[in-house]
């Protein structure tokens, strides 16, 4: 009798512990957890679901495998240079709304950082409330590199790194350290992998002592009196800016120079 083969793993993997926190892990180990439409339509889905779980307390953001999460897939890129208009707009709109999701979700949010951490993975740093970082991991905003614009996550980066450091690493593509990222406030803390796990515990029992509605109220509040929030147009802008960069003719050059593993045309 032949056998069903097995579904394929979800890129998303969703748990919620007997003290309500959530655990979003990030599961395309063999990219590096780059993100695709599958992986931001997991996470949006994953996200929304756990925002209406009133046993939710917490949320922690991890990567599986080696790196916590590298940017987009550029393997994706090259097929979404095929859609449609409204497909590439859908595209970049998924990533907008993932970013928009973590960054107003209404418990803390939090973020273990080890391996690459890249474009998308700034993003989600970004967004959240407690950044931890491993001394291992390394950054960069490297969208510039490849034609595109990070502009999905653009509002993020201004509002925690400023303007000053996000002009600086969005426009020259520069990869650092996790040294650099604890001096320009993309981490709040730089931790030894062996006790990383043990920091976050302690910090996650912390958290459990504060009223959750005063959380959420705290946090909403942050939020909209200083004009974090994205409301529909701005939304709608980041995307449509995200997929016309990305059709350009640059933007193609650049993913082709990256595939064939040369300089892009415009080097000098």
């Amino acid at each position: 009798m032949a056998t069903e083969p097995a579904a394929a793993p979800s890129p998303v993997l969703l748990t919620v512990d007997a003290r309500g926190i959530a655990t979003a892990t990030l599961n395309r180990p063999h990219k590096g957890n780059a993100y695709d439409e599958e992986l931001l339509d997991a996470l949006i889905a994953g996200l929304e679901s756990l925002a209406q779980n009133p046993e939710v307390r917490a949320l922690v953001l991890r990567g599986a495998g080696k790196h916590f999460q590298a940017g987009a897939d550029l393997d994706w890129l090259a097929v979404a240079a095929t859609y449609t208009p409204e497909q590439a707009y859908r595209a970049s709109m998924a990533t907008t709304r993932a970013m928009q999701l973590l960054n107003e979700f209404h418990r803390p949010t939090f973020a273990l950082i080890h391996g690459a951490c890249f474009g998308g993975g700034i993003g989600m740093a970004c967004c959240v409330d407690v950044a931890l970082a491993t001394p291992d991991a390394v950054f960069g905003i490297t969208e510039v590199r490849v034609g595109v614009a990070p502009t999905p996550i653009s509002t993020h980066m201004v509002h925690a790194l400023g303007l000053r450091q996000t002009r600086r690493y969005a426009l020259t593509g520069e990869r650092f350290d996790a040294a650099e990222a604890l001096r320009i406030g993309l981490v709040h803390e730089v931790v030894p992998t062996h006790v990383i796990e043990a920091r976050l515990a302690d910090i996650l029992d912390a958290t459990m002592l504060s009223s959750p509605s005063a959380i959420a109220v705290t946090k909403d509040s942050f939020l909209g009196a200083n004009g974090l929030k994205l409301d529909a147009r701005q939304m709608s802008l980041l995307a449509h800016e995200s997929w016309t960069q990305r059709a350009s003719e640059e933007g193609q050059e650049g993913l082709a120079a990256f595939q064939e593993k040369r300089r892009p045309g415009w080097y000098r």
